[in-house]
């Protein structure tokens, strides 16, 4: 692949890469510090699904509604809590976002799975990262999601996209990565961030090992 190998990334290869997860050395970003919660850990996983378009791979994301008790009103990936009925973390991620999105794993084909990585939150959240043939019918929980939408899987692996910011808090300040993403179709302003944007920045050092 070229140098900008995140513009030339195909299913194929992701596959291939995932089959050798183990022996690619790559090094994650540090985990998030917790800063809002004195709660114990919880475990949780979200899907990272690829969705497979004519044009390129596509990421489906949520955005969460306001009242939401966790993250409310932010940009994630579906997923949420483990279940004790959940036989990992797989089927943890599988369920959410069916429960969530409406998205029925018979469309979905899992490689494998990232890091876990802890939220400001305090939940352990593995990232299952899979393919998803786009013949799916989305019905989205309106309780828990106010819209799902597609980024283009290169704009997100493109680390000039990926900017660092901090937060001041009461408790210090908090750094974190952003992914502002500008729809070129409905104009709109998405402002992917947090552990979202985290957990994207780990699967590019993932994907840029393998290269």
């Amino acid at each position: 692949m070229s140098m900008d190998w995140f513009d030339h990334i195909s299913s194929g290869w992701l596959r291939e890469l995932f089959a050798r997860i183990n022996e690619v050395q790559w090094q994650p970003e540090p985990l998030e510090e917790r800063f809002f919660t004195d709660r114990d850990p919880a475990d949780a996983a979200v899907l990272v699904p690829l969705v497979e378009r004519p044009d390129g791979l596509q990421v489906m994301l949520t955005l969460r509604t306001a009242h939401l008790n966790d993250h409310a009103g932010q940009i994630s990936f579906p997923g949420g809590r483990s279940e004790p009925s959940d036989r990992d973390a797989i089927a943890t991620a599988l369920r959410e976002a069916q429960e969530e999105t409406g998205l029925h794993p018979r469309h979905v084909d899992v490689l494998g799975h990232m890091p876990v990585y802890q939220t400001a939150t305090n939940f352990m959240v593995t990232p299952v990262v899979a393919l998803v043939q786009p013949d799916f019918h989305l019905e989205p929980d309106e309780f828990e999601v106010a819209e799902v939408f597609e980024v283009p899987f290169s704009f997100l692996m493109n680390p000039a996209n990926h900017q660092q910011k901090t937060l001041q808090t009461p408790k210090g300040p908090r750094r974190f990565y952003a992914m502002p993403y500008e729809d070129p179709y409905s104009g709109k302003n998405y402002f992917i961030w947090g552990a979202t944007a985290a957990m994207l920045r780990n699967l590019h050092h993932f994907l840029g090992a393998g290269v």
